[in-house]
């Protein structure tokens, strides 16, 4: 779609947003803005909860592209996923929908495919049992679905919301099932060795979803590093938004 966009981070005081929101401001071209329960010093920053649809209608208001980190990342307590990731979520689409907002990038996460985790050969994978994998092994794509806890059913739901918007109301909703990132940036379990996403990589693929086609209504991406002991086909990625990871993990 483009630079000289307006842009809505929503969530931009967590670490994904911070890091989006750097990149931005340093390659120009974009207007940004965020959306958070606290103001931010320094940052241009509407004050509100996604949970409450008037405090956060105003902010959608001559933004060209929202982009949706704002969640509650642990399954309990059960009020927070009510609350942040079902009713908030539907409220930012709708706030985006009744602006004439062009395009939602909502980040989902992996681990709405977490639950392969639970069986061979990703099991082993993520647990560092290597020599108990036979190659190649079959990878996890965008197609799948096998959700961790409350938390990765609740990102679901946001996928489904995606395309119910894309389809109903011309929106181009696209969904990044964000792999692991990690304050430090760096991989050091066997299962972050296995779903890490860099800084560098997590900012290209929400930058390619801001700059991909109008023409490209809606979608979902695996997103991760070039992991050695991955498991996510990120191959999609590739083809559709061309991203291509500089980093990885070994």
């Amino acid at each position: 779609m483009g630079n000289d966009k307006n842009v809505l981070i929503t969530g931009l005081s967590g670490l994904i947003g911070g890091l989006l929101h750097r990149r931005l401001q340093e390659s120009g071209g974009y207007r940004v803005q965020g959306l958070n329960r606290t103001l931010l010093k320094g940052v241009d920053c509407f004050q509100g909860d996604i949970s409450d649809m008037q405090t956060l209608a105003p902010a959608f208001v001559g933004q060209d592209t929202v982009v949706h980190l704002a969640a509650q990342l642990q399954d309990e307590p059960w009020i927070g996923i009510l609350k942040t990731n079902i009713e908030g979520t539907y409220n930012v689409f709708e706030a985006a929908r009744l602006a004439g907002v062009r395009r939602l990038i909502f980040a989902s996460t992996g681990s709405t495919v977490r639950g392969y985790e639970n069986v061979n050969p990703y099991s082993a994978l993520v647990t560092g049992k290597y020599e108990d994998i036979k190659q190649p092994w079959p990878l996890v794509n965008e197609q799948m679905v096998w959700p961790s806890g409350t938390y990765g059913a609740s990102k679901l739901w946001g996928e489904a919301l995606a395309r119910h918007y894309s389809d109903t109301y011309d929106m181009s909703a696209l969904c990044v099932r964000i792999g692991v990132v990690t304050t430090d940036d760096q991989a050091t379990t066997p299962r972050e060795r296995s779903c890490w996403l860099s800084h560098r990589d997590v900012v290209q693929i929400l930058v390619r979803c801001l700059e991909a086609p109008a023409s490209l209504k809606y979608d979902i991406f695996l997103a991760t590093s070039a992991n050695r002991w991955g498991y996510r086909d990120i191959s999609h990625a590739k083809d559709i938004l061309g991203f291509v990871p500089q980093d990885g993990a070994s």
